[in-house]
């Protein structure tokens, strides 16, 4: 008989099929859950896109889905930045369209009625759930805890970090990209552990697949080549990280050439030159460590000073004076403090401790674990949006340390027989009493933070901008759809091909809504056509009269929204406007001449005289 009733659970190959059925389930309920918890936008108003970007993904897609891949490849917009166009085919990430066309195609040859639209709607909480099987994956990477991946997917898979991007209708280029990042660094990983060329291929294959999908491939560009800078350092070259690299590297590179918006960037570019670099810093180590395994000693290290001498002769100064700084960053609003508790919860306070248990087992991969976690935790300082790269490295760390935790209170073991415990002494670290309060002090806050990310998701995540929505006094819903109304009634009472001058926020949205051409939109080519639309929206009559006739408009769309308190409208934009403009026309546009005498941007009966001849405030 045995002498714990779990052995049969938890020994012999009966057991090992019943622990990986049981991974399976916990898998596919924590799938369930991040794509369920995503839902609340659909549930509360309807199956919509959201935001501005999204809308001109799915009028790509539309358009890839009824033309075909060649169509799309080679699509001219002749509907937006009136009269210039837009080669759309060759300016964008065709990743998204091509996998939701791939999809809906894929549901109607099964003979599946699907809309387009509803797949596009559906498929960041899709690829949220393969984000939490590639967390898993990833993370069981690092510890040989299933429990670690386990958690680990269950946290990315409701964590409010990476819902901001994935929920029900935010078909941006995240939707995907974010399973591809976790997805390649899992791959990553493991052709360094096994040194096989097989999976750097498939790394980069996965990497070529980022490449399409999201500009942020970059992050991925620099940190391998980082992660293999610093085992180079720390004397860790091996023949697996070298056949893993170079692998990933010259398929990656071939790959990510494919893509028209790419193209040369990978050999011309500064953000690809440290993967560049490191290439070739590889070569070396490797020819080095070769001539050393048929070279004496001796010889070799005269061999290096003579290297050394002519290294001295080159002027390493150039790079550091002529690289250029890039300074958007910063130029970007940075992450106030209590954003990483709103999207990360108490998983902020488990990032440090997993970290350091990777400082206490340093190997390969736990190197990777470090670095990430450091270049991810200043970017995300420096600009919010970059928070998304962040999450995925602080659920991998969390998971570590909790799991740490739980291994060591909740081992199923025979109780040992404790010694003889001395008068008023405290209780092991193992007794049942600590594993009582750490099980109980655990369970509640897992469920703190289910119930935050609940609250966060429901209430902050999952209301569409172009859906707005607000409580009357019986604390009833009220739904104001004036963005849709508007851009309906343009597409049912103007000509097909009228066109229509707006602040460049809005450009997608006419354009997917009303179906109408425009003359600047979201993807903000050519500055000097925003900032002519600029110059005629704060302009007198006079003035922006023959800059529409010039431009053949038809009609001119403001956003007003002070009698709701709207701060979203065109008159907190408007100053963004006229900055543009007198970069372009400073004798003409001057940003002074709407402050009042004391210094105050007013919009009411003190507005300036230039403010209230303005076009967009006169009329």
């Amino acid at each position: 008989m045995a002498d714990n009733p779990l052995d049969v659970l938890l020994k012999g190959e009966s057991a090992r099929n019943t622990r990986g059925l049981l991974r399976i389930l916990i898998l596919c309920t924590v799938a369930a859950a991040a794509v369920s918890s995503r839902l609340f936008s659909v549930i509360r108003f309807e199956s919509i896109i959201h935001e501005f970007d999204p809308w001109f993904n799915f009028r790509a897609t539309k358009y890839l889905v009824e033309n075909g891949f060649h169509s799309f490849w080679d699509w001219f917009d002749d509907r937006t930045w009136h009269p210039l166009g837009r080669v759309t085919g060759g300016t964008l990430y065709p990743g998204l369209m091509v996998t939701s066309g791939v999809i809906y195609h894929t549901l109607r040859f099964l003979t599946i009625p699907v809309d387009i639209r509803n797949v596009c709607v559906l498929l960041a909480p899709a690829f949220s759930g393969l984000t939490s099987f590639a967390m898993y994956l990833l993370t069981s990477e690092m510890s040989p805890s299933p429990s670690a991946g386990l958690l680990a997917a269950a946290f990315m898979g409701i964590v409010p970090g990476y819902i901001s991007r994935s929920v029900a209708g935010s078909y941006d280029n995240e939707a995907i990209a974010i399973f591809l990042l976790v997805f390649t660094f899992f791959l990553w990983i493991k052709a360094v552990k096994n040194g096989s060329i097989m999976w750097g291929a498939l790394t980069a294959l996965s990497y070529g697949y980022m490449v399409s999908a999201w500009g942020g491939y970059v992050f991925i560009t620099n940190l391998i080549p980082f992660h293999v800078f610093v085992l180079i350092s720390m004397g860790r070259y091996s023949s697996r990280l070298y056949i893993s690299y170079t692998t990933w590297y010259a398929l990656g590179t071939l790959a990510s050439m494919q893509i028209p918006f790419v193209g040369f960037l990978p050999i011309r570019n500064s953000d690809h030159m440290s993967a560049f670099g490191i290439f070739g810093v590889l070569q070396l180590v490797a020819f080095a460590d070769f001539v050393r395994g048929f070279v004496p000693e001796k010889q070799f290290h005269r061999l290096l000073t003579a290297m050394r001498s002519l290294y001295s002769l080159w002027d390493t100064g150039y790079a550091k004076v002529h690289i250029p700084i890039i300074a958007s960053v910063s130029e970007h609003q940075p992450t106030a403090w209590p954003a990483f508790f709103f999207d990360l919860n108490f998983l902020i306070w488990l990032f440090p401790a997993g970290v350091y248990m990777c400082f206490r087992n340093l190997k390969d991969e736990h190197v990777f674990v470090v670095i990430y976690s450091v270049l991810a935790s200043y970017f995300a300082g420096v600009m919010v949006r970059l928070m998304l790269t962040l999450t995925p490295i602080v659920v991998v760390a969390a998971a570590l340390a909790l799991s740490h935790i739980l291994d060591t209170y909740l081992v199923v073991s025979p109780a040992k027989q404790p010694a003889k415990a001395k008068s008023g002494g405290a209780p092991g670290v193992t007794s049942y009493l600590s594993k009582v309060v750490t099980t109980t002090s655990v369970v509640v806050y897992l469920l703190m933070f289910v119930a935050h990310c609940t609250w966060v998701t429901s209430n902050a995540y999952s209301s569409p901008s172009v859906v707005l929505a607000s409580r009357l006094p019986d604390g009833s819903q009220f739904i104001i759809d004036d963005y849709r109304e508007a851009y309906y009634w343009l597409r049912q009472n103007t000509p097909q091909n009228a066109k229509i001058m707006s602040w460049w926020d809005y450009g997608y949205q006419i354009g997917g809504m009303a179906d109408r051409p425009t003359l600047v939109d979201n993807n903000t080519w050519n500055n000097t056509h925003i900032a002519t639309v600029g110059k005629a929206m704060s302009s007198r009559e006079e003035v922006s009269y023959p800059i529409l006739r010039e431009h053949d408009v038809d009609y001119v769309l403001v956003v007003f929204g002070g009698l709701l308190g709207y701060s979203g409208d065109d008159l907190n934009k408007f100053l963004w406007m006229v900055r543009i403009a007198e970069g372009i026309w400073p004798d003409e546009v001057v940003e002074r001449n709407f402050f009042t005498a004391r210094g105050e941007y007013r919009v009411d009966e003190e507005a300036t005289p230039t403010m209230r001849n303005s076009l967009m405030y006169g009329p």
